[in-house]
Parts: structure tokens; C-alpha cells; sequence
């Protein structure tokens, strides 16, 4: 199994990094333990997890990963905005906080605090990635065929 490449059904460990276009981190692996995933698990967006394919054991690489193959571009109509009321029980809210919304189907959405006014608070639910383009840089330490549950 030496020789088996990252695809369907098998699971990988590897150390990986993200970075911003100007190089700032965002993500890394190396300085801690490697993650361990299985392809098509939905643990990485599937833009990154199509740079893994055909790898193998022993590789590093890097890819640049567009926003429409990351987390999406960024998008207006998920800038809400809400009344301060709904926002009386956080004593210290301030811009750049991230809080926990339900969304209508009941899960968690998360949105950070972009602009704070006696009136209302401008909320952005877009993924704080969105609209930007990443430096994905793995290497790749095990590739294994996927444990079965």
C-alpha cells in the first residue's frame, strides 16, 4: 500500500498550512499534530480536497485555491441588519466579535459584528475566508484505505 494515491476512499495524514495572499497565516498543522481525514468526509471544502488527488506519501506541494473553490465569494445579501435590542444581553458587544445565530432550520450560524450604531448592529454571516483567494500547502504523511464505520 506504499504506493496508494490520495482519492476516493482512502484516508490521509498530513501537515497542511493556509495563507492569505499576502502571506499571513490563517491555518497550520505543522507546528502540532498532523491531521488525519478521510477524502470526501466534508472536513475540507472540496476545492482543497481536489488539490489532494493523485498525491502520495512523502510529497509537498502548493496550490493557489480561488475564493469560488474556497470559501466563496464574498456576497452582500448576507449582511444583515438587526436591532440593537436583540443584542441586550452581551454587555461588551463590539466590532469584530463573532456570536452564534440559529439560522431557520435551526443550526448554528455564525456572524461577526461588523458595524455597532445605538439603533442597529450590521451583522456578516459570510465565512470571515470568503472572496479570498488561499495558498494551500500540504505535505502529505500517510495515505491508507478509508476505515470502515
Amino acid at each position: 500500500m506504499k504506493d496508494l494515491k490520495i482519492g476516493d476512499g482512502t484516508q490521509v495524514t498530513l501537515h497542511f498550512a493556509l495563507h492569505l495572499e499576502d502571506g499571513q497565516p490563517v491555518d497550520s498543522t505543522f507546528d502540532r499534530d498532523p491531521a488525519t481525514l478521510a477524502i470526501g468526509d466534508g472536513n475540507l471544502p472540496e476545492g482543497f480536497e481536489s488539490c489532494l488527488y493523485g498525491l502520495q506519501a512523502g510529497q509537498k506541494d502548493t496550490f493557489t485555491v480561488p475564493p469560488e473553490k474556497a470559501f466563496g465569494q464574498h456576497n452582500p445579501s448576507n449582511i444583515q441588519m438587526l436591532s440593537r435590542s436583540d443584542f441586550a444581553n452581551i454587555e461588551e458587544l463590539e466590532p469584530g466579535m463573532i456570536l452564534g445565530f440559529t439560522d431557520k432550520a435551526g443550526g448554528e450560524l455564525p456572524g461577526v459584528v461588523a458595524e455597532i450604531d445605538e439603533r442597529q448592529v450590521k451583522v456578516d454571516f459570510n465565512h470571515p475566508l470568503a472572496g479570498r483567494t488561499l495558498t494551500f500547502e500540504v505535505e502529505i504523511l500517510d495515505v491508507a484505505p478509508a476505515s470502515v464505520q
